[in-house]
């Protein structure tokens, strides 16, 4: 239901699909329209809630669709999401069974404005401020292979986060170690001030050009169909490394052993 304001804007009363979403699984069985619709309902939400309690607006406006396609694919909590930031976490919150106590946000005796481990089992990590989810979902992914077990661990982190030199150390210990995680870089030109350094200047020229990714897709193609261990497969790699360094020089993810897949709009 929606409802016109002072200004004759339209604004929604009440929240249809929200109100029936206690745990994330059930994302799976809502449809595209449905799940644009839940989209809907949480900004507005997040705008009611925050106007009350106070909080963050628009470090969680920026992530909604993020949250959900998150929860749509991945199985919290046994799949583990670490959120750089706790101040993008609200959406987060409200999927995973603390819609009922949302309007306590900030308050004494609420939840909490940050990622919290006791308040939640999909709390993978208790995030405050930046520049740590990367060092934390490499060593649960490390523990993880470690145990033997299967399952994802994905970190989400903004533009002015990877700059922090805690992040870079573990993107570079990743590399090395070759573990399996995913890095989620939520590229949105936010932060407390202005971003500065080479990897600010990088992410600003790439943005992303997809001409890489489109060829690599290609040339992959052609590898597939050449003999095996031949001479000619090796060429073909060859070639598209060179292609990469001239289309992308600066495109730091993949030396450092990470697939690079993107960019990805909204």
């Amino acid at each position: 239901m929606c409802c016109a304001t002072a200004g004759g804007a339209l604004r929604l009363t009440d929240f249809p699909i929200l109100d029936r979403i206690d745990d994330p699984r059930q994302l799976g069985a809502l449809s595209l329209t449905e799940l644009k619709q839940l989209a809907e309902e949480i900004r507005q939400k997040l705008l009611d809630t925050v106007a009350e309690t106070g909080g963050h607006v628009s470090s969680n406006l920026g992530v909604v669709e993020l949250t959900l396609a998150l929860h749509r694919v991945f199985e919290s909590p046994r799949d583990k999401i670490i959120w750089d930031v706790g101040h993008q976490g609200y959406v987060h919150k409200l999927l995973t069974g603390r819609r009922d106590r949302f309007n306590t946000l900030r308050q004494l005796g609420g939840i909490s404005g940050f990622l919290v481990r006791d308040e939640s089992p999909h709390d993978a990590f208790g995030a405050g401020h930046a520049g740590t989810s990367v060092s934390a979902a490499l060593g649960m992914a490390v523990a993880r292979d470690l145990k033997g077990d299967n399952y994802h661990v994905i970190a989400v982190i903004g533009d002015g986060s990877l700059t922090a030199g805690m992040a870079l150390e573990a993107m570079n210990h990743a590399g090395h170690l070759g573990t399996r995680m995913i890095v989620i870089l939520n590229d949105n030109e936010m932060s407390i001030a202005h971003n500065v350094g080479a990897i600010s200047d990088m992410l600003n020229r790439l943005r992303v050009d997809p001409r890489y990714h489109r060829a690599k897709v290609e040339v992959d193609q052609v590898v597939q169909r050449l003999p095996r261990g031949g001479d000619a497969r090796q060429a073909v790699r060859r070639m598209l490394h060179g292609v990469k360094a001239l289309v992308l020089p600066n495109l730091l993810w993949e030396e450092l052993g990470f697939t690079f897949v993107g960019a990805v709009d909204g």
